[in-house]
């Protein structure tokens, strides 16, 4: 009797132990399905709420065929010679990409701490000094803004980036107001670092006042910023400075 009831008892468990495991297998696929698509949904909000591409807000004079500013146009560029200072509703930051948990993030930074001045004669862009503050760069994440602040650029030795015009640039397409793309070439500082970059602009001037928008290409090796790999997320190689510069004639 004790050898048959022994048996049935071992039948009894050996059901329960698969029941275990296959509980605990259940679990583990929906854990890993759970991270997954929770990374997946986080990527797609972290990209909704990331700041878009810096694009003129300020519109250009109207034209006629000529060329020439319409008739009852309540602005004209005028003669932009002269010294024109970075004014409020500036900003500058970073764009790069991520890659979290095996999803695609696009992460912006910015700051409105960017100062400096620009300087034309001539319809010539003769000199452009501009400053910004890194160590004031955030995004939507404290935690990804520690690790820019101090990791990835120490910004308690290096807190501020700046560029410098190095080649006058022709602007005269935009004297009586029209919009303009004119290439940058400048020299960058970043972490430390000068490296000379290029770039694109978009630039209005009306009546004393003028907007200027790009994105500047970027390795950030060149800096001495190692993109930070740390398994679950992965920050790509290259990026770009952003800006959007509000102007305003001295």
């Amino acid at each position: 009797m004790t050898e048959q009831t022994d048996s049935v008892q071992s039948v009894e468990k050996k059901p329960t132990k698969m029941r275990r495991a296959w509980i605990v297998a259940f679990a583990v696929v929906v854990i890993i399905a759970g991270v997954f698509i929770g990374s997946r949904i986080y990527a797609s909000s972290v990209s909704a709420q990331a700041e878009d591409v810096p694009t003129l807000s300020q519109p250009p004079v109207a034209k006629q065929s000529n060329g020439a500013p319409e008739v009852g146009s309540d602005s004209i560029a005028g003669d932009t010679s002269g010294t024109w200072s970075v004014g409020s509703g500036s900003f500058a930051g970073y764009r790069l990409d991520e890659v979290l948990n095996g999803a695609n993030v696009t992460v912006a930074g910015r700051t409105e701490d960017i100062t400096g001045s620009l300087t034309v004669q001539e319809d010539q862009l003769i000199a452009a000094d501009l400053a910004l503050q890194v160590d004031t760069i955030s995004t939507d994440s404290e935690r990804r803004d520690q690790y820019f602040w101090t990791t990835a650029i120490d910004t308690g030795q290096f807190p501020e980036a700046t560029f410098t015009l190095a080649e006058p640039v022709d602007v005269s397409a935009s004297r009586d107001g029209g919009a303009q793309t004119f290439n940058m070439t400048g020299e960058l500082t970043l972490n430390g670092r000068t490296v000379e970059v290029s770039t694109d602009v978009e630039a209005v001037f009306n009546d004393g006042q003028a907007q200027l928008v790009g994105q500047i290409p970027m390795t950030w090796a060149d800096f001495g910023v190692e993109a930070p790999n740390l398994g679950f997320v992965a920050v790509e190689d290259d990026g770009f400075i952003e800006f959007s510069l509000n102007v305003a004639q001295n």
